[in-house]
């Protein structure tokens, strides 16, 4: 039944969320400090998880071909495919769940302790508009921060390859533009607008309606990673059912 009411509170948030919009001026103002906190403050540690993994993906890949038989080019097809499908869209959203979700919730969650929201309700606007809406703007410029790390995944998994002496750099451009199949950038970006909607939407709402003090903001937090993450994971499968498996 808890779940249940829970789900209801989310529809219900998201139904308030795009009502009774806030002046276009002071939107403006909250989307662009949002895009700053949200999207380039994410900017580092995705460049350096992406890059790192990338060349991690690489080497695992050349360990594991011991037979003289299958090409080298295989090193740079199995990075392209599991950065651009997988590691960028997926497992990037998670950790971004963790910092982008973990930040959401406790900064809505501090400011319903302390009664802020309840004075922006006072003083007649919507504070659901006002605080998620722009949120919301801000995570669609998410697909950037997404191709950035498809970028510098692939270059970690080219540095690690070429200067690992795992394969060379014709045979990992090689394995790069083998079979490529552009159909695979539309589905990794499409269920990356997906994942951003839900890292706006569902941190929020843990934070929104959070109950208690300044402990209950701490669990709110791991309550919006666990919720975020499960969403992520789900959406990603049926996605990627619906789009992959025909």
């Amino acid at each position: 039944m808890k779940y249940i009411e829970d789900i209801g509170s989310y529809f219900m948030m998201l139904g308030k969320v795009f009502s009774s919009p806030t002046k276009t001026s002071v939107l403006k103002e909250l989307i662009f400090k949002e895009i700053n906190d949200l999207i380039i403050g994410s900017l580092g540690i995705v460049a350096f998880i992406s890059f790192f993994v990338g060349g991690v993906i690489a080497i695992q890949t050349a360990l594991n071909m011991d037979n003289p038989l299958i090409p080298d080019y295989l090193v740079g097809f199995a990075t392209r495919q599991s950065v651009i499908l997988e590691f960028a869209p997926t497992f990037m959203s998670i950790i971004m769940a963790g910092k982008v979700g973990s930040f959401i919730t406790s900064s809505i969650g501090s400011m319903r302790v302390t009664e802020q929201i309840d004075a922006l309700e006072v003083m007649g606007i919507n504070s659901l508009n006002y605080l998620v809406f722009p949120k919301i703007v801000a995570l669609l410029f998410y697909p950037f921060v997404i191709a950035i790390s498809m970028f510098l995944g692939i270059l970690g998994g080219w540095v690690a390859g070429v200067y690992g002496g795992f394969t060379s750099s014709a045979s990992f451009v090689q394995g790069l533009q083998e079979e490529f199949i552009p159909f695979h950038i539309v589905y990794a970006f499409l269920k990356t607008m997906i994942f951003a909607f839900i890292l706006a939407t569902v941190p929020s709402w843990q934070g929104y309606y959070m109950k208690g003090g300044a402990l209950e903001v701490g669990k709110a937090s791991t309550n919006s990673f666990v919720w975020t993450s499960v969403l992520i994971i789900l959406s990603n499968y049926i996605v990627t059912q619906l789009l992959l498996s025909s």
